[in-house]
């Protein structure tokens, strides 16, 4: 089984390229969302959030996720802490998740912050799906209420866009120009005959 892992930054596409190669019959794990159910379903994690933060933090058994944001999100070593602890429940999951998947040929991980999580080197290869600024502030304006300063503030957090080139193995350019199921099929078609080269860029 090859492990894919899929980046790219906001409004690149990823998930729209995550959904194309689920259609194609590559199982995909999105871990933004696996993330918040996580919280509440590992209870290693769940303990040692509670260790962290104190009891409050679960109310009724469910996470309180203002309070979480509040606390991170105003202290970087606390933010580091709870990644600590996050970052090897998700691998641990994804584990699971994967054999599960053991039919398959290759499974793929979403993650906007593959790079940032230490959670590349898991993978045989990385995919990053690129697009200009310009139309990831476009896509991100119409898709969420925000603003294009607060989308370019968002942007500015993440890696640049050429270093997620740049440290992937493989790039889909969705810029709206280039037809995205051709490339798709074509990186399935390299990855899954092994006949890849670094770098290379699939349209």
């Amino acid at each position: 089984m090859i492990l894919l892992g899929l980046t790219g930054g906001i409004g690149s596409g990823k998930s729209v390229v995550a959904k194309l190669l689920q259609v194609m019959g590559i199982p995909v794990y999105d871990s933004d969302s696996r993330t918040k159910e996580l919280y509440e379903t590992d209870l290693t994690l769940k303990d040692s959030m509670i260790e962290l933060f104190g009891p409050d933090l679960y109310m009724g058994g469910q996470l309180n996720r203002r309070m979480l944001a509040e606390r991170i999100f105003s202290d970087a070593t606390m933010l580091k802490q709870v990644n600590a602890l996050v970052h090897p429940a998700v691998m641990r999951d994804f584990g699971k998740w994967t054999s599960i998947h053991s039919y398959s040929p290759a499974v793929v991980m979403e993650s906007a912050i593959l790079y940032e999580a230490g959670l590349d080197n898991h993978f045989d290869a990385i995919l990053c799906i690129s697009a200009p600024e310009v139309v990831r502030i476009a896509r991100t304006s119409n898709r969420e209420n925000m603003t294009s300063k607060s989308i370019k503030a968002r942007i500015n957090h993440q890696l640049p866009e050429a270093e997620l080139v740049r440290r992937a193995d493989y790039v889909i350019i969705n810029d709206g120009a280039h037809a995205l199921i051709p490339q798709v099929q074509q990186l399935l078609n390299l990855i899954l005959t092994k006949n890849s080269t670094n770098k290379l860029y699939t349209h």
